[in-house]
């Protein structure tokens, strides 16, 4: 089965790491086209004495906690210089990891998008509460970690995660998010699924003619996604209807059933 992440050390030079991240980034590897911070760590290891990590990303986000773990991997690495190249898109946790990197690539044209922490979540109104009071934690850590890397302000960071705002080279270096632009290499193809895309409301109609709109989910999986939504489908329901399906590949993949 095809995976969409790869580490390894360079044919030329064993002392330099590469890891390969492309696709949407999870805590768990259910279908096997996820990034899991288990894996990454072991992988890393596996490299031996590495004095140097290029890390290539092209991933429309995930789980934000997944993220954060794998931010925190890549800022223990002693005496490793990273580099991160946003080949294509770092958006939602994925910019996450590409602010752990000691350097920061883009293309002129790639995207790094910064939003809120959302999550779905069930209960009574305590429960609820309670989710809510975490993401309030989450948004913080994040906008922390946004501006120590940007050199800006908490608020600043916070406001453009609420605008959840998309920004291409050029903007990021403005805001201390990229150290360096490269102008003659084209963004790589953006490859994210409508199930990812239903998530953000500010997606730039610019970048959607590089978006191959393709699932990431193995071909064997297909049958069991639900049918396209009706185009009068409201968003709240189609957000319902897509939560519905994750839980039934959840309950497939653990080997329950619904009652």
């Amino acid at each position: 089965m095809k995976r969409f992440w790869e580490i390894r050390a360079r044919a030329d030079d064993p002392t330099r790491g590469e890891m390969t991240l492309y696709g949407e980034i999870s805590d768990a590897s259910w279908f096997g086209d996820e990034t899991t911070p288990a894996q990454v760590a072991e992988e890393l290891k596996a490299l031996g004495d590495i004095t140097a990590l290029d890390v290539y990303i092209n991933s429309p986000g995930g789980d934000v906690f997944a993220g954060l773990a794998i931010y925190n991997i890549l800022r223990r690495l002693e005496g490793v210089q990273v580099t991160a190249h946003v080949d294509g898109l770092a958006a939602s946790a994925a910019s996450v990891i590409v602010m752990a990197a000691d350097r920061i690539v883009m293309p002129r044209n790639a995207l790094l998008m910064i939003h809120r922490a959302w999550a779905y979540a069930n209960g009574n109104a305590a429960e609820l509460q309670k989710m809510a009071d975490t993401l309030e934690r989450i948004d913080g850590q994040l906008a922390q970690i946004y501006a120590d890397r940007g050199g800006q302000s908490r608020e600043k960071m916070a406001a453009l995660m609420e605008a959840e705002t998309w920004m291409d080279a050029a903007q990021a270096a403005e805001l201390g998010l990229c150290d360096e632009i490269e102008e003659n290499k084209a963004a790589a193809s953006i490859t994210v699924s409508t199930e990812v895309l239903a998530r953000y409301r500010n997606w730039p109609l610019s970048a959607k003619g590089a978006c191959h709109g393709g699932g990431s989910q193995p071909v064997e999986d297909k049958a069991a996604e639900e049918p396209a939504a009706p185009a009068t489908e409201s968003r709240l329901a189609e957000q319902r209807r897509r939560f519905d399906a994750t839980r039934r590949k959840i309950l497939n993949a653990m080997g329950g059933n619904e009652e």
